[in-house]
Formats: C-alpha cells, sequence, structure tokens
C-alpha cells in the first residue's frame, strides 16, 4: 500500500516510519520517513536542517521515482501481454480459414455480394503500387511541403529530364493534376457539404432535446386516465392484446412469456397472444409447454403457431390481427421475444389514449440488460441512446411521429386498420406501419420515461447481420413509399420531413458520406494531394458530432474515441445495406433472427421467483421432460465445441487500404491525417478479424 502524503495539513509530529511493500519488486525500500515541519522550513532553518531537509527531499524523490518505474514496468508488462493474446488470437482467426463469405445464404447472388468487395481490393493494390512508386520519388528528392509546388517543379524541370523515373513521375503529377484532382476534389466537396449538413441537422435534434428538458416537455395522461387496480372501476381499462411474436427463440421465451403474464392489468382487459415461428419442433413444445403452465396459473393466454411461415414478422402480426377475437381488443401491445416489460408498463402507456382519438401510438424507450457486457454492447448503447433520447423524443413531442421500433409499444388497432395493416412488402414492417399511419394523420406519443428491458447483439455478426436489415429496410421503403408521400394529404412541411429529413438525410446520406468520405476519399487524396481534406472535416467535426452523440449516456465518455472509429468501421456495412436496399439486390430481403443469449434483467428473475407456476402438467406432451433433458445435453455439447469466430474480407480490405494511406501520408508529413488513418486502419483491422464483441475462441 502506498503511503498518502498531505503536505497541507501542519501537525507538531515528527517522522513516522511507514514501511512500503510491492508485489513482485525488483528492488527493496526498507523505511521511508514521513514528513515533518522542517521539511517546509526554507530561509529562516539552520543549515544543519536544511542539509536535514534535503536528504530527506531527496529520499522522498527517490522513492516516488522508483514507484513510479515499478508502475511503468506493471504497464508496459500488460502491454506485452496483450499484444501477445492479440497476436495469438490473430494466427487463430487466420488458421480456422472461416470468413463471411462462407456464410452466405442460398438465396442470396454472391456476384451481387462481393462486387464491393472487388471494388475496395482494386482500391488495395493501386494504393500498394503507389505507395511503392511514392516511396521511390520521396528518395529521389520529389517530397515537397505543398501539393502546388510539385507541378511548379514538373514545369521547372529541365527538357532532358534525367532518368527514365523522373519522366514517369512527372507525367504521374501532371495526370493526377489534369485528371484526377478535379474530380476527386469536387466528390470531397459534395461529400463535405453532406456531412455539414447532416451534422446541422443532429445539431438541432440536439438543441430540441436541451429545450425538452429546460422547459421539462413531457406527455401527460388527460385527467381520470391513469388506472387504478385497488378501486377496480377508476381509471382507463380497455381490453388490451398483447403480442409476443417469436421465432426459435430457445434462450429468451421463458422470460418473456413471465414478463407478459405479470402485467398489472385487470385479467378479464388483456389476451396474450405468443406467436412462434419456430421450425424447431423441440422449441415449439418447449414454448407451448410454458403457455399451458401459465394458463394453469390463471393466465388468459393463448398459444399459436403457423403452419405456412410467409413473411417473416410482417407475416406472423399480420396472420394474428386475423383471429375473431381480436375484434373485441381496442388496443394492441407488441414485444420482441427478449423484450421484459415492467409491471406496471401498461399502466403508464394505455392512459395516453384517452381523450386523444388521434393517437394511434405510444412508443416507450428500450433499456439494455447487458450494455456493459463488452466493449461492443457499449457502443451500441451509445448509439440506441441517442436514438431514443434525442432522435424519438424531439421527433414525438415536435413532429408527433417517429419510426416505430417494432417492439414495447402500444398501438390503437383502428390505426392499424386505417393504414392497411401489418404487409409483408419490406424486411422493416415496423417503420412501414409507421408511416403510412403518419399519411393517414394518426399522431405517435414517445414516452422517454418508460423504458422496457431487452438484450443487445454480443457478437460482431449478429450486430452486423441485424444492421443490414435496419438500413437496407427504409431504402426498399423509401421506393415504395415515396409516390404515397407525394400524394397524401398532409401538409407541405410533413412531406419534406418524410422525403428529405427521415429518409434521404438520416437512412442515406448518412452511411453514404460516412463509408465514402472516410474509407475512400480520405486515402485517395494521400495519393492525389492536390484533392485536399481540410483537418476539421477529419477530425474536429466527427468529434464534436460524437460528443454530442454520447452525450445522452454520460457514463460511455471514456470511449467516445472507440466509438468515434467504430462507426466509420461500420460505415461499410451499412452502405452495402443502404445501396442493396436503394437498388432491390438479393441480400436486401435476407431476415436473420438476431441471435440472443438469454439475459434477464434482476425485476425478472425476481418475478419469476416469486410467481413461479405450480408444476402440474394436465395435457402435457408425454416425453417433453426427455426433450428437455436432450436439449439441455445437446447445449452441454455444443458449449464443448471449439468455435470459430469469422473473418471480414471488406473490413480486413479496407484496413489495409487504409493503413498503407496512412504510410503515404508520413511522404507528406500530413501529422492528423496520418493519426486518423492509422486508428482507422486499426479499428477496421480488429473488427475484420472479429476481436470486437463476444469471443468465442
Amino acid at each position: 500500500m502506498a503511503p498518502s502524503f498531505d503536505f497541507w495539513v501542519k501537525d507538531s509530529h515528527k517522522g513516522t516510519p511507514v514501511v512500503v511493500k510491492m508485489e513482485n519488486p525488483n528492488w527493496s525500500i526498507d523505511e521511508v520517513e514521513g514528513l515533518s515541519d522542517d521539511d517546509f522550513l526554507i530561509g529562516s532553518t539552520p543549515t544543519g536542517t536544511r542539509e536535514k531537509a534535503r536528504n530527506k527531499n531527496a529520499k522522498q524523490l527517490t522513492w516516488v521515482l522508483l514507484l513510479k518505474a515499478h508502475r511503468a514496468a506493471g504497464c508496459l508488462t500488460s502491454i506485452a501481454s496483450t499484444f501477445v493474446s492479440l497476436g495469438s488470437a490473430i494466427r487463430r482467426r487466420v488458421a480456422s480459414g472461416r470468413t463471411d463469405a462462407d456464410n452466405t445464404s442460398s438465396n442470396e447472388n454472391k456476384t451481387v455480394k462481393i462486387r464491393l468487395y472487388n471494388c475496395i481490393k482494386v482500391f488495395l493494390w493501386l494504393s500498394l503500387m503507389l505507395l511503392g512508386f511514392e516511396i521511390a520519388a520521396y528518395f529521389k528528392g520529389w517530397h515537397f511541403g505543398s501539393p502546388k509546388l510539385q507541378l511548379q517543379y514538373v514545369f521547372t524541370l529541365p527538357y532532358g529530364v534525367r532518368d527514365l523515373f523522373d519522366w514517369l513521375y512527372s507525367c504521374w503529377v501532371l495526370i493526377r493534376v489534369e485528371y484526377l484532382a478535379p474530380p476527386l476534389q469536387f466528390l470531397t466537396n459534395a461529400c463535405i457539404v453532406l456531412f455539414l449538413i447532416q451534422s446541422l441537422d443532429r445539431l438541432i435534434l440536439c438543441l430540441g432535446c436541451f429545450w425538452i428538458r429546460f422547459k421539462k416537455i413531457k406527455p401527460i395522461p388527460k385527467q381520470g386516465a391513469v388506472a387504478d387496480l385497488e378501486s377496480g372501476e377508476n381509471g382507463f381499462f380497455p381490453m388490451v392484446l398483447v403480442q409476443i411474436p417469436m421465432c426459435n427463440e430457445r434462450e429468451v421465451y421463458q422470460q418473456s412469456i413471465a414478463a407478459v403474464c405479470n402485467l398489472d392489468w385487470p385479467k378479464s382487459k388483456i389476451l396474450i397472444q405468443v406467436l412462434d415461428d419456430s421450425d424447431d419442433p423441440t422449441t415449439q413444445l418447449l414454448i407451448k409447454d410454458e403457455v399451458h403452465k401459465w394458463q394453469q396459473e390463471g393466465a388468459n393466454i393463448i398459444y399459436r403457431h403457423r403452419i405456412i411461415r410467409d413473411g417473416y414478422k410482417a407475416g406472423n402480426l399480420k396472420s394474428a390481427m386475423g383471429c375473431s377475437y381480436v375484434k373485441d381488443c381496442e388496443f394492441v401491445a407488441i414485444f420482441d421475444a427478449d423484450f421484459q416489460p415492467t409491471p406496471d408498463f401498461l399502466i403508464r402507456t394505455v392512459p395516453h389514449f384517452k381523450d386523444n382519438e388521434d393517437v394511434g401510438l405510444v412508443q416507450a424507450r428500450w433499456s439494455f440488460v447487458n450494455k456493459d457486457e463488452n466493449l461492443l454492447t457499449r457502443l451500441q448503447n451509445i448509439n440506441l441512446a441517442f436514438h431514443f433520447e434525442v432522435e424519438q423524443q424531439v421527433n414525438g413531442a415536435f413532429i408527433n411521429f417517429f419510426g416505430f421500433n417494432g417492439t414495447a409499444g402500444v398501438w390503437r388497432i383502428k390505426a392499424l386498420e386505417d393504414s392497411g395493416g401489418w404487409l409483408e412488402r419490406t424486411t422493416v414492417e415496423d417503420m412501414d406501419i409507421a408511416v403510412r399511419a403518419h399519411l393517414q394523420g394518426w399522431k405517435f406519443v414517445f414516452l422517454n420515461d418508460v423504458e422496457c428491458q431487452c438484450e443487445l447483439p454480443e457478437s460482431y455478426e449478429a450486430y452486423r447481420k441485424q444492421q443490414h436489415r435496419w438500413h437496407s429496410g427504409p431504402m426498399q421503403l423509401f421506393r415504395l413509399c415515396l409516390p404515397d408521400i407525394i400524394r397524401a394529404k398532409i401538409r407541405v412541411w410533413k412531406k419534406f420531413n418524410l422525403i428529405f429529413l427521415f429518409f434521404l438525410l438520416r437512412k442515406l446520406v448518412l452511411p453514404f458520406y460516412s463509408f465514402t468520405l472516410f474509407c475512400i476519399i480520405l486515402p485517395m487524396t494521400m495519393f492525389v494531394p492536390e484533392a485536399e481534406l481540410p483537418a476539421w472535416v477529419v477530425c474536429y467535426i466527427p468529434a464534436t458530432m460524437s460528443f454530442l452523440n454520447i452525450l445522452p449516456a454520460p457514463k460511455s465518455f471514456p470511449f467516445i474515441v472507440p466509438y468515434l472509429l467504430f462507426e466509420n468501421t461500420m460505415s461499410v456495412t451499412k452502405f452495402n445495406a443502404m445501396i442493396s436496399g436503394l437498388f432491390q439486390l438479393g441480400s436486401a430481403y435476407e431476415w436473420v433472427v438476431t441471435k440472443k443469449s438469454g439475459r434477464s434483467s434482476e425485476g425478472d428473475l425476481v418475478s419469476l421467483v416469486e410467481k413461479k407456476p405450480k408444476h402440474n402438467r394436465v395435457g402435457s406432451e408425454p416425453n417433453l421432460e426427455e426433450m428437455k433433458a436432450e436439449l439441455k445435453q445437446e447445449q452441454e455439447q455444443k458449449a464443448k465445441k471449439k468455435k470459430h469466430n469469422r473473418i471480414y474480407t471488406k473490413e480486413l480490405a479496407l484496413a489495409f487500404l487504409l493503413l498503407t494511406a496512412s504510410a503515404r501520408s508520413l511522404l507528406s508529413a500530413q501529422g492528423i491525417h496520418f493519426y486518423f488513418l492509422l486508428f482507422q486502419g486499426i479499428s477496421f483491422l480488429l473488427v475484420g478479424l472479429d476481436l470486437i464483441g463476444e469471443q468465442v475462441m
């Protein structure tokens, strides 16, 4: 334990012996005396006292230096061990030989999938050749502080150049000045303009959020609408249908069903549908048995399984809404399989519909049971906290419209019917129904203080597939609903918000400029320095935007730099998804259920303990216990098997492209560009080797 010296408190005690012990020291310190008042006497002290003070100060300085050296040695040791473990992980990744191309679905065109990868490879090989060319030119004296001086130097060369290399390099300089730099600079300026517009939109959203907090703007239900379960008569108790769509959700079906069955609402006024689309017979029986147990406890719950599983989640919800008993319900609450609503969820959401006949949707925000599980979940939490705290809340308060999140929301069934119901035309059925309801004049309410806990993807593979669906679907929807938006009988500013802000700026422009500007244009400007990208575009504006993004999650401030780098890294996935959705490529229609770990909230675990159903299985399947035992044994065997993380080729290609460009930037002494390219390249390298998120090796 290190001693603590207080230099500001003057006591009359003399030095007290302090024994200092270190773990595995390379040196030994037997005794150090504490400071006394004589150590602070300067000028007026006798010579002997001053000499003694100097000796004590020397001892203290020696001790401090030794302590700092010990800490530095420990830090270096930890860094070395980190690099060793990183190197071994990289070696295992490469040895496994599994890439993202091995997981291509059968309905996806492989040629379309690798088209972007081939383009990146072309840029990479060109940059490698140009790097060698530039290094050779550097050692021959072709290095200048300004790109314009290169052209001046070419014009001042004597008629007979010194050798063939000088002639080739002078021709290269003329070609890039005359033919490459102008279009590249034009594209750079266009992306900068889009970047500034998108940054301005984000700044306005943040100002709107600050205004909401300053004015304490909050949706408040009408007087007398808040439910009172104790009286049973006061309050607002309409018939509510609760739907839990799921598909092969072995890990989370128990906790989701338990959470919904524990909702505080009159049993005669709630009907729960478990919409099971599982194609695994064992999973079907497990979910069916769980529903049966809650039926024995008195819950008004129904198990429903489709034979023809068309339309994914939209088809599942559409089929469920066609049941005859749905006409008796006025509202429908939807929860995905990993969502765990608190018991008072309906009490805090449904009253907002009373005496507000134009309100079609009440949306709650998400919170996450595993947000601190690893770096990937921490970065996701930053993004989603901004989405709910800023985007959803501001749009809900000032425009009465936002994209439905697909879960943790309550719909007025009449609004669903007026909007045409659930359609299976896109992979973002939640956004589709929200846009159509908005065009019909329905208003939305966002409750920032009502949370519903769920899970974040813990592996990069699961997160990547989720983001692909979330960014390809909006572009599909934009193509389909653009004519409807133009013809809709709503105000012009609402049409402008839908077309230019909601779809183009936030769904198309954002992934376009993020990928193009920071992953393609920036490395190209290193090899064509006549096209300049200002330092404030590379550093200051992105840092400011990252700071604004992280404000809703203040505990995540230590991760602001990894967040900035990771967002640019994810731009390749989002850009690819946006292009596939916009041009309706094969991968745009791919639907993959996000992998879940089955983590439960503390409150959910308590409710499971307090309200554990009785184990009277009247009418249950006879071999169910055997199936559960087999399932448990199967899971144990899978856990023992050695799994392999994948290698992502596009991310790796971009990593080498950015690292090559960072080496080129050293030749022109571009400081901020070099550091950005270096760290961004390392970020792509870590993601490409799947070294972020859940590690399965």
